[in-house]
């Protein structure tokens, strides 16, 4: 796919300048819960970082990018506010992160104690981006959207790189999908490298806008998303992350909160890796779907686990 929009060559500088601490994340096939499961589980660990998520790689691959004097804004969830912090305050450059008023708190408090100054705009993650993108326009910086800005989701496909360097062929990949900087990054390196493999995103069944419109070939928008998995929550998709997937996505799945619970359980107790619902996703995919992933072989990212005490208690203890 020569005329993608998402460069190999750009994942491959990618892969040598991101700070290791983001690099090489653990990946294994977990023996008891893969029999729990009824498949080879490959499960590649994005969440032992001082984010505890994935996003770190392609916000330091798009701030390393920036000129002296960059000013940044964005609106996040929670996990992408967070690796920009960190990348800005490496490179001392100011960002102003918006997120909505029902933003996780714990993400809150790590974007601020990151030096990012947080304000709370909007009822969800769709209303907190148009609120940066006001105060963007008005002078406030560069707005930096997570799934448009092309050298963010190449950080991320460094992820699909490490993946096949230690395990060449896997039948089927689950890639949580939000707004398309994951999925499209890894299934950009890994459709390249081995087409053989079906590379299937998995949303939420209460955010399910991404996926219809990657059905449907255009964007459709939702009024309200319905979800705990606040990291895939996106009820007004990014029309170039959706083309994006155009070609890369061989399939996608629904997955309904009760199964991304029991999915993080499951980590839980056969890993004791906390994660959170996005972070679940792909293990709730196979969870659900026992006959169609029966004895293959198959890799999934763990990619967010921040959750407040009182998640942990709700959901895990």
């Amino acid at each position: 796919m020569p005329d993608h929009r998402l460069s190999l060559e750009s994942i491959v500088r990618a892969a040598t300048t991101i700070d290791p601490v983001f690099r090489n994340s653990p990946q294994f096939s977990c023996e008891p819960l893969s029999a729990a499961l009824g498949c080879d589980l490959t499960l590649k660990v994005e969440v032992l970082n001082p984010i505890r998520s994935f996003k770190g790689r392609g916000a330091w691959h798009f701030v390393a990018s920036l000129p002296t004097g960059a000013r940044l804004v964005c609106a996040s969830a929670g996990n992408f506010g967070q690796a920009l912090g960190y990348a800005c305050r490496a490179r001392g450059i100011p960002i102003t992160i918006y997120a909505a008023h029902s933003a996780n708190p714990l993400k809150i408090e790590r974007m601020r104690a990151l030096g990012a100054t947080v304000v709370l705009d909007g009822e969800d993650f769709d209303a907190a981006k148009l609120a940066a993108k006001a105060f963007a326009a008005a002078g406030g910086g560069q707005m930096v959207e997570d799934g448009l800005e092309p050298l963010i989701s190449e950080g991320a496909g460094t992820i699909g790189l490490e993946l096949l360097q230690h395990q060449q062929h896997y039948d089927a990949l689950l890639i949580p999908l939000g707004n398309g900087a994951l999925f499209n990054g890894v299934a950009r390196w890994v459709k390249a490298h081995s087409p053989q493999t079906r590379i299937i995103a998995v949303s939420a069944a209460g955010a399910p806008a991404m996926v219809e419109s990657w059905r449907a070939g255009r964007v459709i928008s939702h009024a309200s998303i319905s979800t705990i998995a606040d990291g895939i929550g996106v009820r007004a998709p990014i029309a170039e992350a959706v083309a994006d997937m155009h070609g890369l996505c061989d399939d996608a799945l629904l997955v309904d909160d009760d199964t991304i619970i029991a999915a993080m359980q499951l980590v839980f107790a056969y890993l004791g890796l906390v994660l959170e619902p996005s972070g679940a996703a792909g293990v709730a995919a196979v969870l659900a779907n026992p006959a169609r992933f029966a004895d293959h072989r198959v890799a999934t990212i763990l990619c967010g686990g921040n959750l407040t005490a009182e998640q942990v208690r709700r959901w895990l203890v």
